[in-house]
């Protein structure tokens, strides 16, 4: 049934309860995972000139670890991996990757990064990913979510 599953992180410790939903799924359909981090440009550009470039290559090296992060523990369960670190607006990105990658089903947390880093999203990632898509969307309440 599924034969792409897209997994997205943002590097948060809350992509463990992602994976505990998303990999079985994947290893039930001996499907691709696909682990992706979105550099949220909106972040960079409001950093400014001077800021920017060390801002953006620090955060695609933490995009780089957590990609990282996924392919190691789904290359652990015996799955077929694909790891990519993009740049620009998170949800369109995704989606975007979805529709050039063939995914048959994108598995997303629902909260990550700190309260800190939230101020820089313009809303739920999660939420415009699922009012966005044309392929489902399995949505994960990560542990320890308050309402």
């Amino acid at each position: 049934m599924y034969d792409d599953i897209l997994i997205p992180t943002d590097g948060s410790d809350t992509i463990a309860e992602t994976l505990a939903h998303g990999l079985p799924i994947a290893e039930h359909n001996d499907a691709t995972v696909h682990a992706l981090y979105v550099v949220d440009s909106r972040v960079t550009a409001a950093a400014g000139e001077e800021t920017s470039t060390d801002l953006e290559r620090s955060l695609r090296d933490e995009g780089q670890q957590a990609v990282a992060d996924v392919v190691e523990r789904a290359t652990a369960e015996g799955l077929e991996t694909v790891g990519e670190v993009q740049t620009g607006t998170p949800a369109k990105t995704i989606l975007e990757y979805a529709d050039d990658h063939g995914i048959d089903l994108i598995v997303i947390g629902t909260r990550g990064k700190s309260p800190r880093e939230k101020v820089t999203s313009l809303g739920s990632v999660s939420e415009r990913v699922v009012d966005n898509a044309s392929i489902p969307v399995f949505v994960v309440r990560n542990a320890g979510e308050v309402e």
